[in-house]
């Protein structure tokens, strides 16, 4: 059965790193952002790698274009309630997340937290964290991998990074992807720079 990664948030770091590692192994592509031209250049570079890639436009962020794709979201949600079948049936279905160290809980990290001034980020972050032991837990018993991936620094190449030695070369993330992919052990990972 063929297999397909889905990464919502799609930007050239760690997400295209992460499709082109899946992608080389064999999974076609959906990527899901704001801006179509930004995915139909990723989804034709992809393309030229030679992985199936599909691109689908949409940004939660914003009140009118939510509107505007909850027939995609239901769609979307109606789609990942059907694979969950199939990511049972297959014996290596997985769910994978990209999350940021402010989710981290430590005194130090809410301390950073505050002083950037991105509370609301750490506790969007806190919650991933737990919604993926959550999921891990509950998925464990049908066949079905559930990882994260908790990047603690900046990602070489990205907007935000400052040309510091230290950024953490997104290839680095998509391949620690592939091996909690392919270990199915531990539910967590992180990467730092």
């Amino acid at each position: 059965m063929p297999k397909t990664l889905v990464i919502v948030g799609y930007g050239t770091g760690i997400s295209t790193a992460v499709a082109e590692k899946f992608g080389a192994e064999g999974f076609s592509v959906a990527i899901v952002a704001r801006n179509e031209q930004h995915l139909a250049a990723g989804a034709s570079a992809l393309a030229a790698k030679g992985i199936a890639a599909g691109a689908f436009a949409g940004d939660a962020s914003d009140p009118a274009a939510v509107r505007a794709v909850l027939a995609k979201v239901r769609a979307l949600l109606a789609a990942v309630q059907e694979a969950l079948p199939d990511l049972k049936n297959a014996g290596d279905g997985a769910v994978l997340v990209t999350n940021g160290a402010f989710g981290e809980l430590s005194e130090q990290m809410d301390a950073f937290a505050v002083s950037m001034k991105s509370m609301g980020v750490a506790l969007a972050n806190a919650a991933k964290h737990k919604l993926v032991g959550l999921l891990a837990q509950r998925l464990r018993d049908d066949g079905v991998y559930v990882g994260e991936v908790m990047v603690a620094g900046m990602i070489k190449g990205s907007a935000w990074d400052s040309g510091a030695s230290d950024a953490i070369k997104a290839s680095t993330v998509a391949d620690k992807f592939w091996e909690l992919y392919k270990a199915r052990g531990a539910t967590r990972a992180r990467v730092a720079g």
